[in-house]
């Protein structure tokens, strides 16, 4: 079946009768349709684009393309506001539904043959989606290259059971499609025990990640999908590179050495014929109305028709002539402003009248001529904020216009303010508006006459033009240039006295005003003006007139042509056999050949002779350019050109022989006007003239042109008065030349031929494509059934340094979700296939939805405005970045390593010293007594309750800021040994044991945790599960008591109830929970003697953290490491009995805890203990507490000093009002395992500096595993300093320094002063040697409070011994060092420390561990980020991993569902621009999905579990080519 079928569309059937089915007339359909019901054209699509060879030549490139499965992009049902439910198929769980079931539709092909050739659809359908049968073994030839795909197809997703893993291993390293490196880099540091949890009982069906989580089959098949579309060959590489900025090589597309090269010999000026000599010309325009409006008044000039097509009114000569003159005496006498004339001769005047009132606009036109004033006519404003219409205000207001004239009925539709008076448009200066009806205006005095002017220099009237980008710029002509554009006209066209003219264009501007207002006055010609608007009702008005009138000239663009062949069956009674000349206005556009040829087919049997056809090419800038001769005038032969694509895109024309897929047809536009000369010169660069077979720009040099852009004077230099130069630089002429703006070449009998419109130019890599070329293949993919009234818009954005096609239509309103997806996958394939150029963005809107052009058609630049503002609100979007940015820097190949030796013999030679650092030393701050005599925490304790009992160390504070508990040293002391005593009766615990305390941030913690010391029990703190959240906070609750050993949980009675309560059972097995104990009511016992750990080594307690990666870690901390720790933070930050603290952290890990649990104890000070979950109830509990303790020195987190910067950012002036006030703060350190956040903190200081908080205090600490503390702040020593380095040079693993606001800079600031006690070293993380000043490497720790190790139930402490017990290669071999797993470098500055030494700034980049390699370079997740969210101000948060080697994007909408496709394309362009990276997979979620910890750190590992067990329910994720 197919085969018959595809030779019938090959070879077509006659043409004529091929073009009548081809059209969407109601031909399948005329059973059904009941008589009354006239087809309407306005469902056809955009016929400028019409050709039924090129749509065949889309349909055969298709029909070359085999089965390649694209992931279609999931999207959440909400989002499909724009489909009716019936249409939608909700997805199935199986990928197959959603690939493949759902495209066959029933009852597409019956049995007509006529029908099937009007609809090729289906048996592309098959084609390219392979047929619905086809077993895994039919995909696996598919992919170019002939090697077996890897991708699933639907019959193989949908196995379960042992046989999906044989389908889909995703555990094997897939390849690494983005680099073409191959080999996925070997993590160096392994992986600690997962915190990833999996419930048992999942059946082997469910796919795991290497972590051990399930994926989803749909997202990971997807995904796959992707990865086999993206293992295309892609085009071959380039090979040279030019450096942008010095650091990154970006490649430069190198001209194919086999591209077509111009051949002919240099072209030479081509002259038009003279104008006619000894011609009774009039000596000017006004000359020639003036005449016939004295001698011929009765003649009719203008018939306006309503939108029945009746005529309304008919203006005659004698008309025309007085109210014009009425109207230049008004002007000019009888409009004042304080006393003086309102316009003086020469003054602009702005003309705003509807397509639908000729007659007003031609008295105004000559009125203002009449007096001497420059008409400029514009559009009707509809609303105050239309497209483009700020850009017409600015033309409006540079060229001064003070007055618009408009008639009676427009003035009042036009949008009005409160006052009554017309609306300010958005960017318009003030206007006065009058109105011009005959009532309004003053009649002359006999006497009086205009000046009379001769067609001389000066201007007669402005026209509008809007550029490619979007601005509206002004194109003069002169009264001689208008006087030469009639007399040219009249003879190129052989218009003579008295003829009849039907005009359907717009009468405003271009060919309609040239030929219907000008021309025809000269001439005393009748012109019936067709409106718009009844073109849309009756196609076939202009026929019928030109039928009715006997008109002998008809001026029409190819869009008319084409809606009349639609209209036209049934109606045999209309003749064109009058018609001598049909100007086809738009005949440069290339695609208009074959609406010229179908409507010749079908109107020849009805009189139309072919030699009446004449296509004209015109240009704002140099008028009418060319036009064919009517056979009577003797014109030569029209031609056609069938030109290579291929060819075309360089430049170059070749006329095509071989391929016959991607030829572009063109027709001559005619000779050049009379007296103009014209030559075709280089599009880019100087003017120089092209070769005979080259396709360069038009220029014309003639009287006929217009003379400058208003006001412009660069742009009116480069454009009116071009030198074309030969290839020798010798100039052509001595007159200047004007640049048409057409893009086309000189063909045989001097015909012009043009190509495309410099406007519609896009430059991508080497090649020029033009965006109707690219728009003609879009609508030929499915002419009629899926681009809503063929609304579509092409054009190009830049990004990285090239540009990039955009493709935006409108859809149906009716299409479903697959015929969208569908359709853009042809879309791209045709295109590819035809232009060879790869489409970067497609996006569908809704129908309607376009900026609408004043005509109809669509506001190309303000689309293009919309879709990079992100306000186009698309319903579907596919972009494919892989297969159109081939100019990415290479991947960059690891070096060889220089070893560890040669690097120190480098530094010292190049001078830089060494880069370590350290802490002030201890033995020099401390009584060594002291020392020893505060070796055991326990110790500590009971000395102070003995000493002094009553001094408070603890206060508690909840949301309303009141104390809710309190301790002295003395209850804390009684408190603990409740719990030991507990601890040891009760669970029969021995020294040793490991116990979990469970517990809210409280004084209870506190007092279980030395209950556990009293009694030799090991400790370890538990966030408490959260009771809304049991099913994901319970499960980590449970690991950590299973990981740590524990043999007891210490607890409340609450929680207690929590850990057994039916909500939990689902969640987690809580048979298996070890002995529960609650402390709440347990009896007053002392413990008969304290336990004293029998040597400093022995483990104190255990800190477990979930790291960023969601990797579940717990750390030894020995009783030695635990008091020097607390040793070290007192003398940091100057802590003794008298000061107070407020702590806002979690009491659980790391810094945190110690803070809460440990250093008050040790030092005696009082801590403020403000839990960070009080403040979502009240914002502002954590500074009223700091100012009501007035504490000097203060903790928080990263997401506690977020909170209070937006919750609080407006309230300043109330907390002052309330007392607030932050004065008394020294430091404010923000606990954190990240690199510093300067934005966060720089606004936290901003808006608290009204509240007295000094500039200084805010400051960072650091920490990691390995060591909680490693950096603090604390109150002595110099501020941090701020360094900006090169984001780019750190992708390479260097430092380079630069000055702040240099591109690429990237601001760092020093994570607070190392402690004492500590020593830091930066070494290299693949020889472990020391490097110098200012390099970047990993930061190595010395201190006596390292943890002593991890602490796995797994005996895998083994593997990482080297993190707490590393030495260096080289150099001192002695030490042992701690490594953090965080890359940084060390810094010497100007500034002294305490000890009189030059202080060494720390600089913390990011997490190793974090860390994405691509393209061989080391990325920091939150670079990325951090662009991404300044990309669209709805994107509230974001986060990347990479999956497979795809950049994968998670972006949180803050905003409205339907904007949310809006954000795809603004995500990929920024990380292309700033990163180099394409982005393979954008999720967009609603806001709170990207999961964070208590330290407000971005839980990305876990986030990306989620995504691949698609448990996000994100509202858009696009899979990116």
């Amino acid at each position: 079946m197919t085969e018959g079928l595809r030779c019938a569309v090959l070879k077509g059937v006659d043409p004529s009768l091929q073009a009548e089915n081809r059209m969407p007339a109601p031909s399948q359909t005329t059973a059904a349709v009941p008589k009354q019901q006239k087809p309407r054209p306005t469902s056809s699509r955009d016929e400028r684009f019409r050709s039924d060879v090129h749509t065949e030549a889309v349909q055969a490139a298709l029909a070359k393309y085999k089965e390649r499965k694209m992931p279609m992009p999931s999207k959440r049902r909400s989002v499909l506001v724009h489909s009716s439910v019936e249409t939608y198929t909700p997805p199935d769980t199986s990928s197959a539904s959603e690939d493949e079931g759902s495209l066959r539709r029933p009852g597409r092909l019956t049995s007509t043959p006529l029908q099937s050739h009007s609809n090729i659809e289906p048996w592309l359908d098959r084609v390219i989606q392979g047929s619905s049968t086809s077993s895994s073994a039919s995909s696996t030839s598919s992919h170019p290259g002939g090697r077996p795909a890897a991708a699933p197809t639907a019959a193989a997703t949908t196995l379960t059971g042992p046989a999906a893993h044989a389908h889909l291993d995703v555990h094997s390293a897939p390849p690494d499609v983005t680099t073409g490196l191959g080999e996925l880099s070997h993590r160096e540091r392994p992986q600690l025990a997962s915190v990833r949890g999996v419930a048992r009982g999942y059946s082997g069906s469910v796919l795991e990640t290497a972590g051990g989580v399930p994926v989803n089959s749909r997202v990971s098949s997807k995904i796959q999908q992707l990865l086999n579309t993206l293992k295309r060959p892609k085009r071959p590489p380039l090979k040279e590179f030019f450096v942008d900025d010095f650091e990154e090589l970006l490649e430069v597309q190198q001209p194919d050495p086999n591209q077509p090269k111009p051949e002919g010999s240099q072209m030479v000026v081509l002259r038009g014929e003279p104008l006619a000599v000894g011609v009774p010309w009039p000596p000017s325009l006004l000359a020639a109305l003036q005449r016939w409006g004295t001698t011929q008044p009765k003649a009719p000039c203008l018939t306006a028709l309503d939108t029945a097509g009746k005529a309304v009114y008919t203006l005659t000569y004698g008309k025309l002539w007085s109210r014009s003159l009425k109207l230049a005496y008004t002007l000019l006498n009888k409009l004042t402003s304080k006393n003086e004339p309102l316009l003086k001769p020469g003054d602009r005047v702005a003309l705003v009248f509807p397509n639908s009132d000729p007659v007003m606009f031609m008295v105004a036109f000559y009125g203002c001529l009449l007096a001497d004033l420059v008409p400029v006519p514009i559009e009707v404003p509809l609303t105050r904020k239309d497209a483009g219409s700020q850009q017409v205000g600015f033309l409006l207001g540079s060229c001064g216009v003070t007055l618009a004239l408009t008639t009676d009925a427009c003035q009042k539709g036009l949008p009005k303010a409160q006052t009554g008076e017309v609306a300010t448009f958005k960017g318009w200066p003030p206007l006065s508006w009058l109105v011009i009806d005959g009532k309004h205006l003053t009649k002359p005095p006999k006497d009086w006459r205009p000046q009379t002017q001769d067609a001389g220099a000066g201007t007669a009237y402005i026209e509008y033009k809007t550029s490619k980008e979007g601005s509206t710029v002004g194109v003069t002509v002169s009264h001689a240039s208008l006087l030469a554009q009639c007399q040219a006209l009249t003879q190129a066209c052989g218009y003579s006295e008295a003829e009849t003219l039907t005009n359907v264009l717009d009468f405003k501007r271009d060919a309609g005003l040239w030929h219907g207002v000008l021309t025809s006055v000269m001439n005393r010609m009748h012109v019936i003006s067709i409106p718009y608007a009844l073109m849309k009702v009756n196609p076939l008005s202009w026929i019928q007139k030109v039928c009715s009138y006997k008109a002998r000239a008809a001026l029409v663009k190819s869009r008319d042509m084409h809606w009349s062949l639609l209209a036209q069956r049934g109606q045999r009674d209309v003749s064109l056999s009058s018609l001598r000349v049909l100007i086809v206005a738009d005949g440069a556009n290339p695609w208009s050949i074959s609406s010229c040829d179908a409507f010749l087919n079908v109107f020849q049997s009805r009189g139309l002779r072919p030699e009446v056809i004449c296509p004209c090419a015109t240009s704002p800038e140099a008028l009418t350019v060319a036009i064919r001769r009517p056979p009577d005038l003797g014109g030569p032969p029209p031609k056609k050109a069938v030109l290579s694509m291929n060819g075309l895109s360089f430049g170059v024309i070749r006329v095509d022989t071989e391929e016959k897929l991607s030829v572009l047809t063109v027709q001559d536009v005619g000779q050049v006007l009379p007296g103009a000369d014209v030559c075709v010169v280089k599009v880019e660069g100087a003017p120089y003239l092209c070769k005979t077979d080259e396709v360069g720009e038009l220029c014309v040099s003639s009287t006929t042109t217009g003379t400058a852009y208003y006001g412009l004077l660069g742009i009116t230099k480069s454009v009116f008065e071009t030198v074309p130069v030969t290839a020798g630089g010798m100039p052509v002429s001595d007159r200047p030349f004007t640049r048409t703006g057409l893009l086309g070449f000189i063909g045989p009998d001097n015909l012009v031929f043009v190509v495309g419109k410099l406007d519609g130019l896009m430059v991508v890599g080497v090649r020029r494509h033009s965006a109707d070329d690219i728009v003609a293949t879009a609508l030929a993919v499915e002419p009629m059934k899926f681009v809503y009234r063929g609304r579509i818009a092409v054009f190009s954005v830049t990004v990285l340094h090239d540009d990039r096609i955009v493709l935006v239509a409108e859809q149906r309103p009716d299409a479903s979700e697959e015929d969208s997806f569908q359709w853009m996958s042809r879309v791209l394939q045709a295109i590819d296939s035809i232009h060879q150029v790869g489409v970067y963005c497609l996006a569908l809107v809704p129908a309607n939805t376009l900026p609408k052009a004043p005509l109809g058609g669509i506001h190309i630049s303000e689309t293009k405005q919309r879709f990079l503002e992100g306000m186009l609100h698309p319903c579907n979007v596919l972009m494919c970045p892989h297969t159109c940015v081939t100019n990415l820097p290479k991947p960059r190949q690891k070096q060889p390593e220089v070893g560890p030796a040669s690097m120190i013999v480098g530094n010292l030679v190049a001078g830089k010293r060494i880069a370590q650092a350290s802490g002030r030393e201890l033995a020099h701050l401390e009584d060594s007594d002291q020392a020893r005599k505060f070796l055991f925490l326990p110790d500590v304790l009971q000395w102070r309750a003995h000493t002094t009992p009553d001094h408070p160390l603890f206060l508690l504070l909840n949301a309303k800021g009141s104390v809710t508990s309190t301790a002295t040293c003395v209850q804390l002391h009684k408190k603990a040994e409740r719990v030991a005593a507990a601890l040891m009766e009760k669970a029969r615990l021995g020294t040793g044991d490991h116990v979990a305390l469970v517990y809210p941030p409280g004084v209870d913690l506190i007092a279980a945790f030395y209950g556990c010391l009293y009694c030799g029990c090991v400790p370890v703190t538990v966030r408490p599960p959260h009771p809304q959240n049991l099913t994901t906070t319970l499960p980590t609750v449970k690991m950590i008591v299973e990981v740590s050993k524990s043999t007891c949980v210490l607890t409340t009675q609450a929680i207690m109830r929590l850990l057994k309560s039916k909500d939990a059972a689902a969640a987690v097995d809580i048979r298996t929970w070890p002995t529960i104990l609650d402390t709440d009511d347990i009896p007053k016992k002392k413990v008969a003697n304290i336990f004293r750990p029998p040597s400093p080594d022995v483990l104190a307690y255990l800190d477990f953290s979930v790291s960023t990666t969601g990797i579940l870690a717990g750390v030894k901390m020995s009783h030695a490491a635990t008091s020097a720790l607390c040793r070290s933070i007192k003398l940091q930050c100057e802590l003794y009995p008298s000061r107070q603290i407020a702590i806002c952290l979690d009491p659980y890990c790391g810094l945190g805890f110690a803070l809460w649990c440990l250093c008050s104890v040790y030092s005696g000070h009082q801590s403020v203990l403000v839990p960070p979950l009080e403040l979502e109830s009240n914002v502002s509990l954590w500074l009223s507490a700091v100012s009501q303790y007035k504490a000097r020195v203060t903790f928080c987190s990263y997401s506690v000093m977020e909170m209070c910067t937006k919750g609080l950012g407006a309230q300043t002036g109330v907390l002052r009002m309330k007392g607030v006030n932050l004065s008394c703060v020294r430091t404010c350190m923000v606990v954190a395992e990240e690199r510093p956040r300067i934005a966060l903190t720089q606004s936290f200081s901003k808006l608290f500096k009204d509240l007295g908080l000094p500039a200084r205090a805010v400051s960072t600490t650091f920490g990691c595993r390995v060591n909680v503390a490693i950096c603090l702040q604390g109150t002595a020593g110099p501020d941090p300093t701020t360094v900006y380095v090169d984001m780019r040079a750190l992708r390479h693993d260097r430092v380079r320094l630069v000055e702040r606001g240099s591109p690429h800079s990237l601001p760092l600031t020093e994570s607070g002063k190392i402690l004492p006690g500590v020593k830091v070293i930066i070494a290299h993380t693949e020889t472990k040697g020391p490097l110098g000043d200012s390099h970047l490497g990993e930061i190595w720790v010395s201190s006596p409070h390292n943890a002593t190790g991890y602490y796995t139930g797994y005996g895998e402490e083994a593997l990482h011994a080297d993190h707490f017990s590393a030495r260096l290669s080289f150099g001192d071999t002695q030490t042992i060092w701690a490594r953090t797993g965080y890359l940084g470098f060390l810094r010497r500055t100007e500034l002294t420390d305490a000890s009189g030494e030059r202080h060494d700034a720390l600089y913390v980049v990011g997490s190793l561990d974090e860390t994405l390699e691509l393209r061989g370079m080391r990325y920091h997740p939150i670079d990325i980020e951090t662009s991404v969210v300044r990309a669209h101000r709805s994107i509230a948060e974001c986060a990347v991993f990479t999956w497979t080697n795809l950049l994968v994007v998670v972006v949180e909408l803050d905003g409205l569902e339907r904007d949310a496709l809006d954000l795809v394309a603004l995500v990929t362009n920024v990380v292309l621009e700033e990163h180099h990276l394409v982005v393979g997979v954008v999720v967009i979620v609603d806001p709170g999905v990207i999961p964070i910890n208590s330290r407000g750190e971005k839980q990305r590992m876990h986030l990306r579990d989620g995504f691949l067990a698609d448990q996000l329910d994100p509202i858009y994720v696009a899979y990116n080519m």
